[in-house]
């Protein structure tokens, strides 16, 4: 079995071979700091996660990096208007970040390099542009010069016809129809902040940040890039002609991106007002694992439209998951093990892993899962499970879950001397016949909360 990713570069699937065997290095572009992150911006962050667990699940050492932009336009306004310095403001958000992430359960990368950190790298790679004649000075602030990259616009699908040679452009963001030549470093402005470097005083453009900073931790090449669509153009495409225009090497072996997560059919904004943070679902009752089971059982190519409705059926269907996952835990019976339970088993984990090798096609993947359940749930209705065959499907839904990172199932609750005591007692009533004692003790354990279930086998419980 070979693991394939969908390479934006090519727009094709690609059969997954890193750099170094088992080693793979992982960028990840992160949040700009000016105000909450919301869950569109959430999805990519999850998909990053999902991707770099699979990774590990396959075997593979990851080392994943995210950068923090703490500094562009959008965060020198934001703090400009708050009246507080750059770094005070960003720090707020960065704390709100990793709580944010923190509750998705997305495990942290190795490390978060913040772009005010790391001024002199991104001034070195100017200047190595600069040297080369990719780069050029004008009205204060230095340009990329695009016409001079030739591979440029590949990875956008750019219509090259539609470069205006000589024309800039200062803002981080513009549109495809209005290429032009981007700044690496912008002159120092009244108000803003600078810094004064080799290159002259001033602050880094947005797209030299993450070139620079990815370069000084992974060197001119890495395995894989993700980051949302959105990131496509202009950011990513900048990135990748800068960088290889600066190192003479490939940038990026695989480029990922996710999707648009939309809100009842649009995309989010402020002048739609329907931006949405993780914090605004939490105070309405919602838990964050519903939000990542919403992206994660959505295939991350995919658009992926959030309603009300579509949470509250992601947050439905995860209960019954994690009820599924308590009821094996907690499961026992004297039957025999069961080898077509066995069989299942090993099905299930060789479809999952199919599937996920597919570019992960988690769609594909909890198809699988959802299949297991609708064929054990019976059996265990049944009490045609044995004790054993039960743990191993419990054992089977952690490991997947090491993966999806959904799963929150209810501590395990040991009964209680009186609570067996009880059900000893109640035994030894049936045996006795007398069933009005018997049906007196389950009603006492019923408003303890005990559920009792009599099968050929004897007696099991359960928690409500």
């Amino acid at each position: 079995m070979v693991v394939k990713f969908y390479n934006t570069l090519s727009g094709e699937k690609e059969v997954f071979v890193p750099l170094n065997d088992k080693f793979v290095g992982m960028y990840s572009c992160g949040p700009t700091v000016y105000d909450f992150a919301h869950i569109g911006n959430f999805r990519a962050y999850v998909f990053a996660d999902l991707l770099r667990r699979y990774l590990e699940f396959r075997g593979y050492r990851v080392r994943q990096i995210m950068n923090i932009t703490d500094l562009d336009d959008k965060t020198i306004r934001a703090s400009g208007e708050q009246g507080v310095s750059l770094r005070e403001y960003t720090d707020r958000y960065i704390k709100f970040f990793f709580e944010d992430i923190d509750l998705l359960r997305i495990r942290r990368a190795d490390l978060y390099p913040r772009v005010t950190d790391h001024i002199e790298e991104m001034a070195d790679m100017v200047r190595v542009l600069l040297d080369k004649g990719y780069a050029y000075r004008k009205n204060g602030s230095i340009y990329f010069k695009v016409e001079q990259f030739r591979d440029y616009g590949r990875l956008a699908r750019l219509d090259l016809s539609k470069i205006k040679p000589g024309a800039t452009v200062e803002a981080d963001e513009y549109e495809k129809e209005d290429v032009r030549d981007f700044a690496l470093w912008k002159e120092k402005k009244e108000g803003e902040p600078f810094w004064v470097a080799s290159i002259g005083e001033g602050r880094p453009g947005w797209h030299i940040e993450c070139s620079a900073i990815s370069t000084e931790y992974f060197g001119p090449t890495i395995d894989i890039h993700t980051g949302g669509v959105d990131n496509i153009f202009p950011h990513n495409q900048n990135e990748l002609a800068q960088s290889e225009a600066a190192t003479g090497q490939k940038f990026v072996k695989y480029w990922m991106h996710c999707e648009h997560l939309l809100v009842n059919g649009k995309k989010m904004s402020k002048s739609l007002g329907n931006i949405i943070a993780l914090r605004d679902l939490i105070n309405k009752g919602y838990r964050p694992e519903a939000l990542r089971y919403l992206f994660v059982s959505s295939h991350y190519r995919s658009k992926l439209n959030f309603t009300w409705e579509s949470i509250q059926h992601a947050a439905n269907t995860l209960d019954r998951l994690n009820k599924f996952v308590e009821r094996v835990r907690d499961y026992e019976s004297n039957v025999r093990k069961n080898d077509e339970i066995t069989m299942l088993i090993s099905r299930t984990e060789e479809k999952f892993v199919d599937e996920m090798d597919n570019d992960l096609n988690t769609p594909g993947a909890f198809a699988a899962i959802f299949e297991l359940v609708g064929k054990v749930n019976p059996a265990l209705d049944e009490g045609n499970l044995s004790t054993e065959d039960a743990k191993m499907v419990y054992e089977l839904m952690l490991r997947f879950d090491d993966v999806l990172g959904i799963l929150t199932p209810g501590e395990r609750e040991e009964l209680s001397r009186e609570i067996e005591a009880l059900i000893e007692e109640r035994e030894r009533a049936r045996k006795m016949k007398n069933f009005a004692l018997a049906d007196e003790i389950r009603n006492r354990l019923g408003e303890m909360g005990i559920i009792l279930e009599d099968t050929r086998e004897g007696v099991r419980w359960r928690r409500k």
